[in-house]
């Protein structure tokens, strides 16, 4: 305990605190000897690798490994197989070769009994996707073939995974339009648009001679989906002018193609779409150009350094700019513990384990706190988006995410900016082709200040303070973050584990529009962002799995609404009969979607029914909408009529199943009227009270594009997050036990404070950073 006389204080606020304020600079002696700081200056460690510890168990979800990628590689090619494989490198549409090599999820009922027992570690398996164009009806098929190979190893076609009726095959039509099938039709699209091209010259300045020709100088992109029930297909090709920013840059011209089958010989024009007009032929369009009907009111722009996202000198520049903004430093050493091999974290009475695949990018697994668990699984299932519009690229774009390998497109961060200095920076890995691919600190680990503190009172009294006790506690959160860049956006996801036992998912995003070319009578979807440019309007939506085990695998949904009832008060007779808040506690019975309640007048907690804490009350997790919970504003549209469900309601509760792993299919997209996995399947009336279930929940934005998403969305708008919070887990708030708080009692009598730093000092220190900063000394004062 540390005393200090107030009078003191307060002669000193008055003499020395408030003209500082006026100066900026507080006499730095007063806060030293106010706060119990030390005289002596001391070296701060910011750069420490994280401590080591030890994983309890092999982490069993973890990516298969270099040589067990390369050994399914070598297994599928060999001859005995009968595949007919040949390298991706040289292969066509019409052949056969795998398309990727990933890790099959761990069946929850095989892995408990490991992790929580002394059963043996569950059998892993790999997961090939196979495009077997050279087959006389040709399809993708998914194969599992268990590891390790082994002369008795024999290739499986993976089924069990797929609820649409046709298990792991998807028809030709709705598979992956991949480069070969891109190459296939390239002939088509260059002779049809090589005949317009004094068109297309006239009226935009460039043509279209084909991918490869030197003379090309507009760009070609197609939108999903390209099927609707893989019987046949189609190529939505929409133009821009080339560029880092292409995005930005949209020309109002769109050719679309039927590209059913394989044979490219029998591939056909559908039309082009300009002016909002559609025209099925040729002779058409080109009536219509030669009427001078097609020009365009607003031209695009071929400049495109407008939309980059680099310091624009004539926006000028704010004052004190040049300095380096504020930093968060973990300046008293990291806190938390890392197995990197079992990719394993601790932190503060939390454990998990991390895990990564191509198509869905960073996992967790055995999530406990104190050593209960709180969640089996939290992982992302799906990054979808739909647009609106005139024109076919937005009227006729959805897109899921995960059809792109998701997870492949997480890369790099930039310390310091994508996560603070210091950070414990983790690659990624995952086969690709006969190999394995690496991406380097594109997972970060780090402990941050919350900006506010966990908890905090203040007594009052009359004293010259205004307080007779004050206790105030430091919040910290450990947050762990990837960056995904699909194409135009980057998706940032932030999984933060807090001192208090919650957990938050955050997802952001940033990036280029999808926009569209600009019509003045065309506002109902967006604005007017630049010359020739529209903002799209779109729904971003992002469904997450959280398989929830409190304390056990017997969970129930619980739902608390807050009702108004009329009652009535024996000792206000007078008043009648008048409105009062009440609780009314239920369980969901059976499977289903459902959507928050109108001004959040419900409560929905994971519970387990026979658990209860000190108090006799049930013991779980409450469910807390944060930032922008929406779902897919759009529930009929044909381009997402059925393999999209999980985007159309907020939550969802399902009983646990091994074979209900995803809320989607990674090709789905191409199969809206016949989903490979239909998640609408779900629901068939299974019971969820005192079940092992799973919720699954939707974050995302209606993204109403603004002027402001020039030169790119913006992190700070476009966020979304979730939060499960302790509900009665706990006997009291887990706060008692942290050192890092201040306890302070004033003396009414003699105006002294007691001040209690429970051996947690606040020292002056020197950061030294592992590299000098440009601007910034390798020094910095604390």
């Amino acid at each position: 305990m540390v005393g200090f006389n107030s009078a003191w204080l307060l002669g000193s606020l008055a003499a020395t605190v408030i003209p500082s304020l006026v100066s900026g600079r507080p006499e730095p002696d007063l806060f030293r000897r106010a706060m119990n700081l030390k005289d002596d200056v001391k070296l701060c460690h910011i750069t420490d690798d994280a401590p080591t510890t030890k994983a309890p168990k092999e982490n069993v979800w973890a990516q298969i490994s270099p040589e067990e990628s390369k050994s399914v590689w070598d297994f599928v090619h060999d001859p005995v197989q009968g595949l007919n494989l040949t390298d991706p490198g040289s292969a066509k549409h019409t052949d056969n070769y795998v398309y990727f090599i990933d890790t099959l999820p761990i069946n929850k009922t095989a892995a408990l009994p490991y992790i929580d027992g002394d059963g043996e570690a569950p059998t892993k398996y790999a997961r090939v996707v196979i495009f077997e164009g050279g087959k006389p009806e040709p399809v993708s098929q998914e194969y599992m073939v268990k590891l390790p190979i082994s002369k008795d190893s024999k290739l499986e076609k993976l089924d069990y995974l797929f609820n649409g009726g046709l298990g792991g095959t998807v028809p030709y039509n709705a598979r992956e339009f991949d480069g070969k099938r891109s190459a296939a039709s390239e002939p088509l699209l260059k002779a049809v648009m090589t005949n317009i091209s004094d068109i297309t010259i006239a009226i935009f300045g460039g043509a279209y001679y084909g991918s490869s020709d030197n003379r090309t100088n507009i760009t070609s992109t197609t939108n999903t989906p390209i099927s609707f029930d893989g019987d046949s297909a189609f190529r939505s090709v929409m133009f821009r002018y080339p560029g880092l920013a292409s995005y930005m840059l949209p020309l109002d011209f769109y050719t679309i193609l039927d590209v059913t089958g394989t044979d490219p010989s029998l591939y056909s024009l559908k039309g082009f779409v300009t002016k909002s007009r559609f025209f099925p032929t040729e002779a058409e369009l080109r009536a219509a150009f030669e009427a001078g009907e097609l020009e365009q009111e607003f031209p695009q722009t071929r400049d495109n350094t407008w939309a980059y996202v680099n310091h624009k000198p004539e926006m000028g520049q704010r004052d004190l700019e040049d300095r380096l903004a504020p930093q968060s430093l973990e300046i008293g050493g990291k806190r938390y513990k890392v197995d990197a091999q079992q990719q394993y974290v601790e932190y503060m009475g939390w454990t998990f384990y991390m895990s990564f695949t191509r198509t869905l990018g960073l996992m967790f697994y055995d999530i406990k706190f104190k050593g209960e668990r709180v969640l089996y699984e939290l992982s992302m299932q799906e990054a979808a988006a739909q647009y609106g519009g005139n024109q076919p690229k937005a009227a006729g774009t959805v897109y899921h995410d995960t059809y792109y390998s998701f997870g492949t497109y997480s890369a790099t961060l930039v310390e310091g900016y994508d996560c603070p200095f210091g950070s414990t920076l983790l690659n990624i890995s995952f086969p690709e082709g006969n190999g394995t691919e690496v991406h380097p600190d594109a997972i970060c680990l780090y402990e941050s200040d919350d900006g506010f503190p966990l908890a905090r009172h203040r007594t009052g009294a009359s004293n010259d303070w205004g307080f007779s006790q004050l206790g105030t506690v430091k919040s910290s959160s450990l947050h762990a973050r990837t960056v995904a860049t699909v194409g135009n956006y980057d998706y940032m996801f932030t999984y933060s584990f807090s001192l208090d036992g919650s957990i938050e998912v955050e997802v952001r995003a940033s990036g280029y529009l999808q926009s569209s070319a600009y019509y003045k009578d065309q506002d109902k979807w967006g604005p007017r962002i630049y010359q020739g440019t529209q903002g799209s309007l779109h729904d971003h939506i992002v469904t997450f799995k959280a398989d929830f085990d409190i304390v056990g695998s017997k969970n129930s949904l619980q739902v608390t609404d807050l009702i108004v009832a009329n009652q009535s008060q024996p000792w206000f007779a007078e008043l009648g009969v008048f409105e009062q808040m009440e609780l009314n506690t239920t369980n969901m019975d059976v499977e289903k979607q459902f959507n928050w309640s109108p001004n959040g007048q419900s409560m929905f907690c994971v519970v387990n029914n026979e658990k209860t804490n000190k108090w006799g009350v049930k013991r779980g997790y409450r469910i807390v909408p944060g930032k922008s919970n929406i779902h897919l504003s759009v529930l009929n549209s044909p381009f997402s009529k059925g393999q999209s469900e999980f985007s159309k309601s907020h939550l969802a509760v399902t009983k646990h199943h091994d074979e209900e792993v995803y809320a989607n299919s990674w090709q789905n997209i191409n199969l809206a009227s016949k989903p490979q996995h239909d998640f609408g399947k779900f629901f068939n009336g299974e019971g969820v009270d005192d079940e092992d279930i799973v919720v699954w929940f939707n974050l995302g934005m209606h993204h109403f594009t603004r002027s402001e998403d020039v030169p790119v969305t913006l992190y700070t708008e476009a966020v979304s997050s979730i939060v499960f919070a302790p509900q009665n887990f706990n006997d009291r708030a887990q706060e008692g036990d942290l050192l890092n708080r201040r306890w302070i009692v004033a003396n009414s009598t003699s105006g002294e404070l007691s001040y209690e730093d429970y051996g947690v000092e606040l020292p002056t220190c020197k950061v030294q950073l592992e590299e000098p900063v440009d601007g910034l000394s390798p020094w910095v004062t604390i």
